[in-house]
Parts: structure tokens; sequence; C-alpha cells
């Protein structure tokens, strides 16, 4: 009786019982439950968001849009009071907003890190304290020691080279992101790009990203301590990456504060003040953060570019005579103006995070204060009721026509329009690194590293889809069912950031 009872009021009396939706999704957190857990929510969004118009229930009190105005507004006006004026609002960058309550479930240590802390003020501090190691200056720092690990990339790529050996993307720049974010947040080599000794983390870095995902998206999961079916999965893993990260601080913390240029290194001298609410101990778990925001978001993008470099042929002659002609050499492949004059490869990268986003899926928010204001909460012309989780499809929008002409085609081009209209309507709607104060702190980075990787990759080869099945890995499958059946589409699987694997290639070196 009472089951009944509050489907009937979700369905007919609820504060969102007039938004569109699947009927599942309006009575039960089951729907997007379901499918995170399948790994696409982001396909299963973008479908509904094509069928039910552009703002969607897709949960009790959950409401997903696919609009520029919801994902950065026109107007940032707060509601007038004095005026009875409503204006348009965001969500990413409003004030008013914050991280929804689903990210405590991700909460481990007792204490939140700049992934869950809720709290702006809070999130703020970590923010600043952290974002000192991905600074202008600190990159700079850093840049040798990055070379270095792309160095070792393009090495082992050659010797797969000449074994004829095909080179599955997803696994090389994997272990390429984890061992420049092993430099940059611990100071320790990790050496995943050589030996296969502390490959485990990335499966366990994976097991955690995709239960993270799904408490986000079921509570009830945890809420009714089913977490430990999930848990069991890669406990193993987890455990061995434990008894690694105290070796990679005990490892850092013998050596002189500034020994290295790592984070530790940038942050020292602010550590346990009151003002900066980070202490020594909280950092290493801040760094942590360093694995799936750094490594994961670069790694998808490049492996993406990768794939749809050998999808799309022309496209491919086009930036390797820009990269040859620009560099005399490959050494000479460095961050300065020469690669910012590489404006097809910006384009190349631009189009890559457009078309597979690393994270695709959607960010959850939540009004988080009416202290100071005591006006309604607009999104895009909808007033949101209290206790109302709102959130952009990335995916979806990334590839909504009305936005982007042929979404589903790899078209670099479309980025150096001379067209202000055409440009400003397109950039309106991308978002591959989120945006506001919850953004991806590290985009400059992450924009050098594939810059540099690719760069330096079609410098040296020329490369092709291995031949067969293996050459297949990576693509979309006709017939197979939501969002999985367009060949020419990089695959991903959506956890609190993507999951892929390929594109295999085959390698040959220039003969200069």
């Amino acid at each position: 009786m009472m089951f009944a009872l509050v489907i009937g009021y979700r369905l007919f009396f609820h504060p969102l019982s007039t938004y569109p939706g699947p009927l599942l999704a309006k009575v039960s957190d089951i729907y997007a439950g379901f499918y995170a857990l399948g790994m696409r929510l982001h396909l299963v969004m973008y479908s509904d968001l094509k069928k039910y118009g552009p703002v969607v229930r897709h949960g009790p009190n959950k409401l997903v849009f696919s609009s520029p105005k919801a994902l950065q507004g026109n107007f940032s006006t707060l509601y007038n009071r004095d005026e009875d004026i409503l204006t348009f609002q965001d969500i990413y960058n409003n004030e008013r907003v914050t991280k929804s309550h689903v990210y405590e479930l991700t909460v481990t240590s007792g204490k939140p890190s700049i992934f869950n802390a809720i709290d702006k003020q809070k999130h703020r501090r970590k923010r600043k304290l952290i974002g000192q190691a991905i600074t202008d200056k600190a990159m700079r720092s850093f840049e040798p020691t990055m070379l270095g690990q792309i160095d070792i990339f393009i090495k082992e790529v050659l010797l797969a080279s000449k074994a004829s050996q095909p080179v599955n993307i997803t696994d090389f720049t994997k272990r390429l992101g984890a061992d420049i974010v092993g430099h940059l947040a611990f100071g320790y080599a990790l050496n995943m790009q050589t030996d296969p000794t502390n490959r485990f983390v990335l499966q366990g870095l994976a097991v955690g990203s995709y239960q993270n995902n799904s408490f986000m998206q079921f509570p009830m999961l945890k809420n009714l301590r089913l977490q430990n079916l999930l848990i069991i999965v890669g406990y193993k893993s987890r455990m061995k990456y434990k008894n690694l990260l105290q070796q990679m601080i005990t490892h850092r913390l013998s050596q002189e504060k500034h020994a290295r240029n790592d984070l530790y290194s940038f942050v020292v001298d602010h550590l346990d003040d009151p003002t900066v609410g980070v202490t020594t101990s909280e950092l290493w778990s801040e760094a942590l953060f360093f694995f799936p925001a750094g490594g994961d978001t670069t790694t998808t993008a490049m492996s993406a570019l990768f794939f749809y470099l050998a999808q799309y042929r022309d496209v491919y002659e086009k930036l390797t005579t820009e990269i040859r002609q620009t560099f005399d050499s490959e050494v000479s492949i460095r961050n300065g103006p020469q690669l910012s004059s590489c404006k097809y490869l910006r384009a190349c990268i631009d189009e890559a995070l457009r078309m597979s986003p690393p994270v695709g899926g959607t960010l959850w928010r939540e009004l988080y204060s009416d202290e100071l204001y005591n006006g309604p909460f607009i999104v895009d012309g909808h007033m949101i009721p209290p206790g109302t989780q709102v959130g952009v499809s990335i995916y979806a929008l990334h590839h909504d026509e009305q936005y982007f002409d042929d979404p589903f085609v790899f078209r670099p081009d479309r980025w150096l329009t001379e067209d202000q209209a055409i440009l400003s309507r397109m950039n309106s709607a991308f978002s591959p690194f989120s945006i506001g104060g919850r953004g991806c702190a590290g985009k400059a980075m992450a924009y050098l590293e594939a810059s540099l990787v690719i760069a330096k990759t079609l410098w040296r080869f020329d490369f092709t889809l291995a031949p067969g099945r293996k050459g297949q890995v990576g693509m979309g499958v006709a017939g197979k069912g939501t969002g999985r059946s367009r060949p020419k589409e990089f695959q991903l699987y959506d956890t609190s950031g993507s999951r892929h694997d390929g594109p295999n290639l085959i390698f040959r070196e220039r003969h200069l």
C-alpha cells in the first residue's frame, strides 16, 4: 500500500510531475542505476533528451538539461526582489548551487576531498592549494619530466613498430598518464610504461570510478549496504593500491621538501595553515585525485583522437602535414610558440573532446543556500523546486545538431571557421572539462600533454588501423543497440569518467 502511495505521489503530485521522462525514472532511481551499472547512462540520456525534449525528469528528484543556457547561461543576474524580475540562471557558474548530496556517498576517509567536497568555501581552499601544482609556472618547471615520460612512450611505440605488433592506444596512454601523474602528485616513478609491476593501479582506479558512479546514480546501493557486492570486485587490487600509496608517501617524505617539482614541493609551505584548510595527511588524499582527473581525462582525449585520425584519413594527412612542416625535429616539439601555432592540432583535440567527452555524463548539482538570495532558483527559464538535483548531459549537448552540424562526423575544420556567430554557438555548448569553480583545474595541462604526444607521434611515425578484428576494437557495431551502432564513433563506457578500449594501430617509423 505504501509503495503504491509513493508511486502515485511521484507520478501525479510531486513538484516535478509535469516534466516528461521515462515512467520508471519518474518513480525510482532504479532507472538511472540500471544503466549506470551497464556503463551506458550517457547514451540513454542522449536518447531520452531526443525523445522527450531539452529538459527530462531522469529520477524522482532529478532534471537533466541539454542547453547552453543551463550549462553556462546568458545572464548571471540574480533574482531581483525589488523589481520582481526573473532572469535565466545557469547551473555550473551559479553561486547558489553546489555539488549534489550524492557526492557524499563517495567519501571514504571520513573527510571530503576536492572531488566530493560539497561546502563551497572548503572546496575553494582545497582547489586554490592543489592548483598551485598546475599553474603556468609550475608546469614550466614540470615540463622536462613530462617530456621525459612522453619520450618513453615514443620508445615503446617504436619497439612495437619494429616487431610489427599492434599498439592498443588506450593501454599505452593510460600507462603514460599514470606515470606523469605519479611524478606530478607524488614525485614517484611508477614506471608503468616499461614495467608491469604497478599496472594493477589502473584496474583499481577503474573499479573505484565505476563503484562511485553507481552509488551516485543509485544511492540505494549504498544505503542498503549492497555496495558490498561491488566492493568484492577488485578488493585485492585496492589493498595492493593502498600499500603502494603508503610506499609512495614514505618515499617522498624521506626526501627534502623541494627535492622534486611535484605537488608536495609546490604546496608544502602552505600546509597545516588554518586559512588553507588542508593538513599534510589530507594532502595525500587530494593527490590521489590527480589520477582520474589528470590521467584519465587526457587518456580519453588522446585515445579518441588516435581513433578518429585512423578513421578519417583526410584529417590524418592534414594534421601530419601541419606537424611535419612546423617542426624540423622531434626534439624541437615542446611547449612554446611553434606548438601554439599548430591551430589544426588544437582543432583536432577539441573535436575529439566534443565527440568523445571524458566526462560525458551529468554532473549533478543542487541549491546550496538561500541565505543571501531568497528568490526562486531558475535554470533556463524553469523554476526548480527545492531538493531537486539538476545537471547538463554533456554528451547530449556535444551531439546536438542545433549547435554542431553533423554532430556524429569528426570535422576539426568546424573549429577554424571565421564565422564568429557559428563559433560562438559551438563554444556555448562545448564543455569537455566542465566550467565554473568546480571545473577542471588541470585543463591547460591536459591540452599540453595531448598536444605533445600527438605531435611527437605524428612527427616520428605513420600509422594505420590494425588488420582484422583487432582493428575494429573501439568501434560501434551496427545493430548493437542504443548509441553503440555507429562504427566511426569511439565507444566510451560511462563511469564517473570514461572507460574505453583501443584503437589498435600499426605504426611504421618514418625514414628521413
